[in-house]
């Protein structure tokens, strides 16, 4: 899968639902994953969680990602995702946000071997699909645990671990460190796909050369950019990347992706749930501040249209 797909479409709150996936793996990703789902909530039968899940009609494997530390209702979970199609399933013991982390989830089990690794062999042991898991390097530089924890996680079963080279400490801030990649990668003899600082294809093959990792996962950097992790696997299978879109084509995909997801959830969800993502497309476009401020209050799809045309058609928006 890896061989085919060297680059993986990171798991994002909030961004990586079926219609961006949709899109990403339409402009060249071969492998992405859904946004981080509660065992706990699926457990629950709430509709909403396992909407979450729906990979039908995506073209390409796409992985399930959960978060919980529960064993037997994480390996429930594993059995669900399977159930409806997904590819594989990866547990999330790498969140680092307080109220995951305080309800003992996400990057709180790099701290608590024990449980994370019986979460893992619970759910290895449950579905028939693999179970990868997607760790960061520690707590704090003081508490780096990487290389170890991705072995206990390989001997309790995990068939791939992803490694976001910060600690829990960073956040999303500071220099990505690499070399623990190279740690973990020489620690498990299971594929490692790295995380962290890519922004570029170039990016891409730097940290596959400097860390021997097998594949790349790309996060922050596809945000209002689904062209990326398809730019990004061609330049690793040495073809072209091509160049990264300009402005009619961020436009256009920005009301493309507008248009699908008010297909899929209707205009009142979806406008609300588009402004993060339209914001994302005009980054770096000139003269856009106001243009945002104005997308922020649309209400339908007409709204969207007519201001995003407009500021094609060199309509003066304010700087």
């Amino acid at each position: 899968m890896l061989r085919d797909s060297p680059v993986l479409l990171a798991p994002m709150a909030g961004v990586t639902d079926k219609t961006f996936r949709r899109l990403a793996k339409e402009l060249g990703a071969g492998l992405a994953c859904t946004e981080m789902v509660s065992a706990k909530a699926l457990s629950y039968g709430n509709a909403k969680t396992r909407a979450l899940l729906d990979v039908e009609g995506e073209t390409g494997p796409t992985a399930a990602q959960f978060f919980g530390s529960e064993p037997d209702r994480m390996a429930e979970a594993a059995v669900a995702a399977e159930e409806l199609g997904a590819a594989y399933v990866d547990v999330n013991m790498g969140c680092p946000v307080p109220k995951v982390v305080k309800n003992n989830e996400g990057s709180a089990l790099l701290e608590q071997t024990e449980l994370a690794g019986r979460i893992v062999g619970a759910m290895a042991g449950a579905a028939g699909i693999p179970v990868a898991v997607k760790i960061r390097l520690g707590a704090d530089p003081r508490r780096i645990v990487a290389p170890e924890f991705a072995k206990r996680m390989e001997a309790a079963g995990a068939s791939l671990i992803a490694v976001h080279a910060r600690t829990r400490d960073q956040f999303y801030s500071g220099k990505a460190d690499w070399g623990q990649i190279r740690l973990v990668k020489a620690a498990v003899s299971v594929p490692v796909v790295g995380n962290g600082d890519i922004w570029t294809p170039e990016d891409a093959r730097r940290m596959l050369e400097e860390t021997g990792c097998d594949a790349v996962m790309v996060g922050r950097a596809a945000l209002g950019d689904p062209w990326l992790p398809g730019r990004i696997r061609r330049y690793l299978l040495g073809g072209d990347a091509g160049l990264p879109p300009d402005k009619e084509e961020k436009i256009a995909m920005a009301m493309e992706h507008s248009r699908r997801l008010a297909a899929l959830k209707g205009e009142g969800k979806a406008i609300p749930e588009m402004r993060k993502h339209l914001a994302w497309y005009l980054k770096g476009l000139p003269r856009t501040a106001a243009l945002k401020e104005k997308l922020f209050h649309c209400r339908s799809m007409e709204e969207v249209e007519e201001l995003m045309k407009g500021y094609l058609a060199g309509d003066r928006f304010p700087a």
